[in-house]
């Protein structure tokens, strides 16, 4: 939309690729005008190995000359060859609150209702902190360990459901995707750290706790 409509005019959306068949995402690709050749399906699950489906992704950027990528509901993990092949120009879309290099609400099983559910355990067992935060990151080898680059708190209210939270959380995560490539437009790029962590060492089994908990919550996400 924002490419659309003026907001982001250097931005050309040039391929959508989805892990799965039939997913919202290609609907509303369609319906914003997105080629159905410049949509495409390709499933890990169909490769022999993350090098193999690395190939196949890479092939497809490369037929439509793609130089930027963003993750945006992208549940696979990202094979190290693509990473490489387009370095500091993959961003992925979190909806919570990232600490690069120290305990966060991300890595391996934390997407969607998960991390809300996962936030909002965390905050009330520690009684401090009642935010969470829509994060736009860097894409490395190991699930949202990249580089903060964006960010954008959105406050807990005392009955929120993990409904609730993404509810409000889902157009700050747009927005801040919006102001990152932005930033890449006009080779603003910031990366962020935090002064104080998210999780303090006497918090750590508490949030694995909360991580469980949230999985268990959510089993489909």
């Amino acid at each position: 939309k924002a490419s659309l409509n003026g907001i982001l005019p250097k931005v050309e959306p040039a391929l959508v690729i989805a892990s799965t068949e039939g997913i919202d995402g290609i609907r509303r690709a369609i319906n914003h005008g997105i080629p159905q050749k410049d949509i495409v399906v390709i499933n890990p699950k169909n490769f022999q190995s993350k090098e193999a489906f690395g190939q196949a992704l890479i092939l497809e950027c490369k037929k439509r000359k793609v130089d930027f990528i963003g993750q945006y509901g992208w549940l696979a993990m990202t094979p190290p060859n693509v990473i490489e092949e387009y370095e500091g120009r993959i961003v992925n879309q979190h909806p919570g609150p990232l600490d690069n290099g120290r305990p966060d609400f991300g890595g391996p099983g934390m997407y969607g209702l998960r991390v809300h559910e996962a936030r909002l355990c965390f905050v009330r067992a520690v009684n401090r902190d009642f935010w969470s935060e829509a994060t736009a990151h860097r894409v490395t080898k190991e699930f949202d360990e990249g580089q903060v680059l964006k960010r954008e708190q959105v406050p807990i209210h005392e009955s929120d459901t993990a409904l609730d939270l993404q509810k409000r959380m889902l157009p700050i995560e747009h927005k801040i995707q919006i102001e990152l490539l932005k930033d890449f437009e006009n080779n603003k790029v910031q990366e962020f750290e935090r002064s104080r962590p998210l999780v303090m060492d006497a918090e750590v089994d508490i949030l694995f706790k909360c991580k469980k908990e949230a999985i268990n919550a959510y089993p489909k996400g």
